[in-house]
């Protein structure tokens, strides 16, 4: 019961002695979730539980009474009582251990040691995710959302087959274009669009004018179809449309937002080709840095070889060939992650139906592959496409060993290099040598700094919900046909508590703004400790001491109040 004094008398409130205070007492439960209702989940999960291991507290009663006797054989005979069952059962847990305690409320941990001295030291501790790691994710979004205004582009249908909401990827072909692509043979186009059988987004290759008159091929395709690998766009399903007016052979792939083709990121200097043609060869005083001659690191050429060959490897192991290892079909995202794009689109398109095994030449395009390997490679070590040319190679080998290792010349002259026999993409393993145990460390490296952005938004997001019921509640104009409800009761406490968090002054009279205070407040109302907080009317003539179980039971009870009236429950 809540009793208010005027003129800065202060109000003690408190809860019964033995009354629980939350769910969210302990640091791995959030508000509004429903306790196990019987010890037999509980059993089952194997993620450690630190509130297994927690030492009793009055701050964190148990839900139901649980009793423990530890028999001989060293394990723990629980009894628990939930909804008036009675349940026995053997814990494994290992028994607390003195003077372990954990803290009763959530709370933002700091950086990992290990994660802290990778990134530079910042003045402040950060509450968010790195501005870079955001920037990009933005962009993704921007790029899954963004649609097109069907009256300026009626040449993109509404819907084609299960997808819809079409938008272009690429510059759409002219009407009137007759002549075809150096890549397939024929006019493409490429769409995002969301299939509306999963609401997910998908990137549609269109194939123009091609009617398949011979549906074998879909053995090849249910193949590809079972390729999942992280540097291969999966292909999902090849359908036939005339939504385009015309007959169209489609690809379904995974949708990789803010992607961009290998030769648009890296081929896209036009000096660079007139630096490769206009240099004069064998006229150099010993080797030239790659800084001054505009080459790639050979660490990021490394990269690339790797998420390649791994690549090929896997297509390779499941009898089928990618042909299409070339700059305008390989996906960059973020800054070095490679993505294999279009595959099977040749095994459709070359199809031979007079062939009674399809995949009888599949032999001869996998050494093709590793050909193609090896000109994506010299492309980059030259920095330009201008290398991979026939009357260039010479030179472009030259360039190679001017200024890069032995081991990437090599491994170059080899894929590039007719064999006597049949060679696999396993050959390259030797060359590439313990330059895999550096790829592997960058992108755990990676995962923990990820990682560690990502445990900062799971607080964020919780903090989230809870300002938003927040305000679902403070300054409510009406409810129940009742104009004061919300500074009445318990909505006063909320909006006094509001305050507290938010409208406070310094001695000056000048706001004081500090987001560790709002972040630790909302942190212990959410568990609803048993720490006590004046809260000042803005009359000043009101002091409130009250804790935060008290606020987080007045914060449940009239939300829960709000969720009621919407469902028509009141």
């Amino acid at each position: 019961m809540c009793l208010c004094l005027t003129d800065r008398s202060v109000f003690m409130a408190g809860l019964e002695v033995g009354m629980s205070l939350s769910a969210g007492s302990s640091p791995l439960h959030s508000p509004k979730i429903t306790p196990h209702t019987s010890p037999a989940p509980r059993r089952r999960s194997h993620t450690p539980n630190p509130a297994n291991y927690m030492v009793p507290t009055s701050a964190s009663a148990s839900v139901a009474n649980t009793v423990s006797q530890p028999p001989s054989t060293g394990q723990v005979i629980q009894k628990e009582t939930v909804g008036g069952t009675t349940y026995f059962y053997t814990d494994t847990t290992p028994a607390p251990l003195t003077g372990m305690v954990f803290p009763n409320y959530h709370i933002y941990h700091p950086a990992a040691p290990h994660v802290a001295y990778m990134q530079p030291k910042a003045n402040a501790p950060s509450f968010f995710m790195a501005d870079e790691l955001r920037q990009e994710l933005i962009n993704r979004h921007l790029i899954t959302m963004a649609q097109i205004d069907q009256a300026d582009i009626p040449a993109v249908p509404a819907e084609v087959d299960s997808y819809h909401s079409l938008f272009p990827l690429e510059p759409l072909p002219p009407p009137n274009r007759i002549q075809k692509t150096s890549n397939f043979g024929y006019i493409t186009s490429c769409y995002k669009a969301v299939n509306s059988k999963d609401d997910l987004p998908y990137c549609l290759r269109r194939i123009h004018g091609f009617r398949l008159v011979n549906t074998k091929c879909m053995v090849l395709v249910d193949m590809w179809k079972k390729i999942q690998h992280s540097n291969i766009v999966t292909l999902r399903e090849v359908f036939t449309t005339k939504a385009f007016g015309e007959h169209s052979l489609v690809f379904a792939y995974d949708f990789h937002a803010g992607g961009e083709t290998m030769m648009s990121r890296h081929f896209n200097d036009p000096s660079a080709d007139a630096y490769f043609t206009k240099r004069k060869w064998g006229q150099h005083d010993g080797p030239l840095p790659r800084q001054h001659a505009g080459l790639l690191p050979e660490s990021l050429i490394w990269a690339y070889i790797v998420q390649l060959s791994s690549a090929l490897r896997t297509i390779h192991t499941a009898g089928l060939a990618c042909r299409v290892m070339d700059p305008t079909k390989i996906l960059v995202t973020g800054k070095t992650r490679l993505r294999v794009n279009c595959v099977g689109i040749f095994d459709v398109l070359t199809f031979d139906n007079s062939q009674n095994n399809p995949l009888a030449l599949m032999a001869q395009f996998q050494q093709a592959d590793l050909i193609s390997l090896g000109k994506v490679v010299l492309a980059l070590a030259c920095n330009s496409l201008s290398g991979i040319q026939r009357e260039n190679l010479q030179k472009a080998m030259e360039l190679v060993t001017i200024n890069y290792s032995s081991d990437l010349k090599n491994l170059i002259l080899y894929l590039l290099t007719d064999q006597n026999r049949l060679r696999s993409v396993n050959d390259i393993m030797p060359m590439i040598g313990a330059r895999f145990y550096t790829q592997l460390d960058a992108a755990q490296m990676r995962n923990d700094v990820i990682e560690e952005d990502l445990a900062k938004e799971v607080q964020n997001g919780r903090l989230f919900r809870l300002l938003a019921k927040l305000g679902t509640i403070n300054e409510r104009p009406e409810f129940q046909k009742d104009p004061t409800w919300s500074e009445t009761g318990d909505r006063y406490l909320l909006k006094l508590f509001r305050d507290h968090l938010f409208h406070q002054v310094t001695e000056a009279g000048t706001p004081w703004i500090d987001l560790s205070h709002i972040i630790s407040c909302l942190n212990k109302l959410d568990a609803g400790v048993p720490e006590k907080i004046s809260l000042i009317s803005r009359d000043e003539k009101s002091v409130l001491v009250v804790t935060y179980s008290d606020l987080k039971r007045c914060f449940e009870n009239t939300f829960q109040e709000l969720i009621a009236a919407a469902n028509g429950q009141l």
